[in-house]
C-alpha cells in the first residue's frame, strides 16, 4: 500500500512538471482563431480595369507597334489619292463635279487605312490567335476596339490634310474652310474603322476579311469620287448607305462661298450616329469571337 500510494504520487508531480499543451495539443486562444481565419479567406481579387484608361493604354500600344508599319502604306494611300485627283483633273474643270472629286479622294485615305488596313489586322489577329492574348487582357472589349481603330484612324490624318490641300490648289477650290477636317476626320474615321473591324472580326476566313476590306475601299473610291447628280438611282440608294458619303458630303459642302452650316452639321451628324452603332457592332462581333 505504501508503495502503490508513493508512486501515485511521483506520476501526480510528473504531469505537474510537463506542460498542458504537450499533453492535449496547442490550446488556440480568440486572436488566433482570428488570424487563422484571415489567413485562410482568399485574397481580393485587383479592380476591373476603368474604360478610359484601358482604352489609352490599347491606344499607345496599337500606336506604336503600327507607326513602323503602316507609315508606308499611308504614303501609298495618300499618293493613290492624289494620283486619282490629277487623273480626273483631265475630264474635270471646276463646279460641283471638282468638290466631289476632291471630297471623296479626302476621304478615300480613311477609307484606305481605317476600313482596308483594319479589317484584314483583325482578320489576322482572329486567324493568328491573337485575340486569345487580348482575351486574358483585364481590359473592357470595348477598349481593345476602340484603341485599335483609334490608333489606325490617326494614321489618316497627315494624308487627309495633304490631299485636301493639294486638290483644293489643282482645282482652285478655296482653302478657307478646310478646318472642317477636324470634325470630318475623326467621325468619318470611327465609322469607318467600326466597319472594317466588324469585318475582320465576323470574317470566318483571313482572306475573306481582306477581300470584304478591298471592297469596301473600292465602294469608298467609286462612290465618293464620283458625282453623285451622275449616278444611277440603285447606285445613289447604295451610295446613301455608305458611311464615309456623309464626311464626303460635308467637306464638299464646305467648299461653297457662304456654307449651309446647317447641312454640314447634319451631315457630321449623320456620320457620327453610324460611327456609335459600327463601333458597338465591332466591339459586338470582338465578344463573339474572343469566346470561340
Amino acid at each position: 500500500m505504501r508503495d502503490r500510494a508513493g508512486s501515485e504520487q511521483e506520476q501526480h508531480q510528473v504531469t505537474n512538471i510537463v506542460p498542458a499543451q504537450a499533453v492535449t495539443g496547442p490550446v488556440r486562444t480568440a486572436d488566433d482563431s482570428r488570424a487563422g481565419d484571415e489567413e485562410a479567406a482568399p485574397a481580393p481579387l485587383a479592380p476591373q480595369a476603368r474604360l478610359f484608361p484601358s482604352l489609352v493604354a490599347v491606344y499607345r500600344a496599337q500606336l506604336s507597334r503600327a507607326r513602323v508599319a503602316r507609315i508606308p502604306l499611308l504614303f501609298v494611300a495618300t499618293f493613290q489619292s492624289v494620283g486619282i485627283m490629277v487623273l480626273m483633273r483631265g475630264v474635270v474643270d471646276g463646279g460641283l463635279e471638282a468638290r466631289a472629286v476632291v471630297s471623296g479622294s479626302s476621304v478615300l485615305v480613311v477609307a484606305f487605312v481605317a476600313l482596308n488596313l483594319l479589317a484584314q489586322y483583325f482578320g489576322q489577329l482572329r486567324a493568328g490567335g491573337g485575340l486569345d492574348h487580348y482575351a486574358t487582357l483585364p481590359v473592357p472589349p470595348a477598349a481593345v476596339v476602340l484603341g485599335a481603330a483609334g490608333a489606325y484612324a490617326s494614321f489618316t490624318v497627315p494624308g487627309t490634310v495633304v490631299t485636301a490641300v493639294v486638290g483644293s490648289v489643282l482645282f482652285g477650290l478655296p482653302l478657307t474652310h478646310l478646318w472642317v477636317l477636324v470634325a470630318v476626320i475623326p467621325l468619318s474615321g470611327a465609322a469607318l474603322s467600326g466597319l472594317g473591324a466588324a469585318m475582320g472580326l465576323l470574317a470566318p476566313r483571313q482572306e475573306l476579311a481582306t477581300l470584304l476590306g478591298q471592297l469596301g475601299m473600292s465602294a469608298a473610291l467609286l462612290l465618293g469620287v464620283l458625282p453623285a447628280d451622275q449616278l444611277p438611282g440603285p447606285v445613289d440608294w447604295a451610295r446613301d448607305l455608305l458611311p464615309s458619303t456623309y464626311g464626303v458630303e460635308a467637306l464638299s459642302r464646305s467648299f461653297d462661298a457662304h456654307p449651309d452650316w446647317a447641312v454640314v452639321a447634319l451631315d457630321l451628324g449623320v456620320c457620327a450616329v453610324v460611327g456609335v452603332l459600327s463601333l458597338a457592332a465591332a466591339t459586338w462581333a470582338y465578344r463573339r469571337a474572343a469566346v470561340r
